[in-house]
């Protein structure tokens, strides 16, 4: 999130002249996906006439200092271990501070704390949300997601596919609300291929491929280095550009050092300009073995770049087969290549492909359409309830 795509407010709300105050908590202000759409959100519910305050649950990070330039207030608990009774006390303090009307709490740890916390002090509207299919979770964390969904107003989540994963978890499908992440329109922030080239180090008449996001397991990043080089190694003139940074940074570095050629596949880090480069990307590539709805995706489908991405929960949200890009099976390294190839030989198809792509994000995926649908459940729920009701849940997580 940057200042241009959270706009000024020119009059900032005071406490008493807000419509509703809302509690958005969350577990650090890293520059994620779920980080950013709430970043997103906070700076919209300030033009709809809702106060928002960001409550960071363990640490804050690059997105703080663009909240508070406008006019968000942002405070941090200071969560330091796995299970961290004293974070939680100091949670309920806040919220009996702040008095929220509502509490909205991201991801699994602000989840958990958040949601017992405000429980605790008798917050009226308390919802999580659930942004990922989230595989690693444990028995005992499904176990307490089902026993605060039951005690709770519900859940929000940007994804079907995350709903139905939850769902088959024990968790009601009905206790969601879909709401599809925003993307702000395009900033005509353009500059040259041979700029670009020149930013990232590479041959610009070279076909580039592009994937976008942090650097761990869930990306399957290994996959996308070795399709990289079965595709360079039918055209030669293919280089595969990785944006991000992550854990497995020096893991995935040695291994295309062991399997691949620095022109075919390069790790670039993280980059502020991503914006200005995926224009020029002639194929955008998503590997994961699972997401909840892939920021990263939407951006790239709304520069009108063909995409292939595995065919999971989330993607599928947004790629359909053969229409708006292409879907492959999660690890069919050679089929990513293959279809890459298809679309690097067929420029006409991946133009179609591009352009619905871009269509489709441009009239589904609207950042004031985002906002407006969290604005409009905040005020139905809280107009259900009457007086606050103190509700206890005894004790720390």
């Amino acid at each position: 999130m940057s200042p241009d795509h959270c706009p000024a407010v020119s009059n900032h709300l005071s406490s008493s002249a807000a419509e509703l105050r809302v509690a958005l908590v969350i577990p650090s202000l890293d520059r994620g996906g779920a980080e950013k759409q709430l970043g997103l959100l906070a700076c919209g519910l300030l033009q709809q006439g809702i106060l928002p305050t960001v409550i960071v649950l363990t640490r804050d990070g690059p997105l703080r200092e663009d909240l508070e330039r406008q006019g968000v207030p942002v405070r941090v608990i200071g969560k330091r271990f796995r299970v961290d009774p004293s974070s939680y006390w100091r949670l309920r303090r806040a919220l009996q501070e702040l008095r929220p009307d509502v509490v909205h709490t991201w991801l699994f740890a602000a989840n958990a704390y958040g949601r017992a916390a405000a429980l605790a002090v008798g917050v009226p509207v308390i919802l999580g949300s659930e942004r990922c299919v989230d595989r690693w979770k444990s028995a005992a964390q499904f176990a307490i997601d089902r026993y605060l969904a039951r005690r709770t107003s519900g859940l929000t989540t940007n994804s079907v596919g995350v709903r139905d994963f939850y769902a088959e978890h024990g968790v009601p499908a009905a206790r969601f609300t879909v709401i599809p992440n925003g993307i702000p329109p395009r900033a005509e922030r353009s500059v040259s291929r041979a700029e670009a080239a020149a930013r990232l180090g590479i041959d610009p008449a070279r076909k580039w491929i592009m994937a976008v996001g942090r650097l761990w397991p869930q990306k399957r990043y290994r996959d996308l280095i070795w399709a990289a080089e079965l595709l360079a190694t039918t055209r030669q003139d293919t280089t595969f550009v990785i944006i991000g940074e992550g854990p497995q940074s020096g893991e995935l570095l040695r291994n295309r050092d062991a399997v691949s050629h620095p022109d075919h596949s390069r790790l670039v880090g993280h980059r502020d300009d991503v914006a200005e480069l995926l224009p020029h990307a002639d194929v955008f590539w998503n590997g994961s073995e699972y997401e909840g709805q892939s920021n990263a995706l939407i951006e790239a489908m709304q520069a009108g770049r063909p995409v292939v991405a595995t065919d999971i929960p989330g993607n599928r949200d947004l790629v359909t087969h053969g229409e708006t890009g292409l879907l492959v099976a999660v690890g069919e390294r050679a089929d990513i290549a293959r279809q890459t190839l298809r679309l690097l030989e067929d420029p006409d198809r991946a133009c179609r492909l591009g352009a619905a792509a871009r269509q489709k994000i441009e009239s589904e995926f609207r950042v004031d359409t985002m906002v407006a649908a969290h604005a409009e459940l905040y005020r139905r729920l809280h107009g259900q309830v009457g007086a606050p009701t103190p509700s206890g849940v005894g004790g720390a997580p």
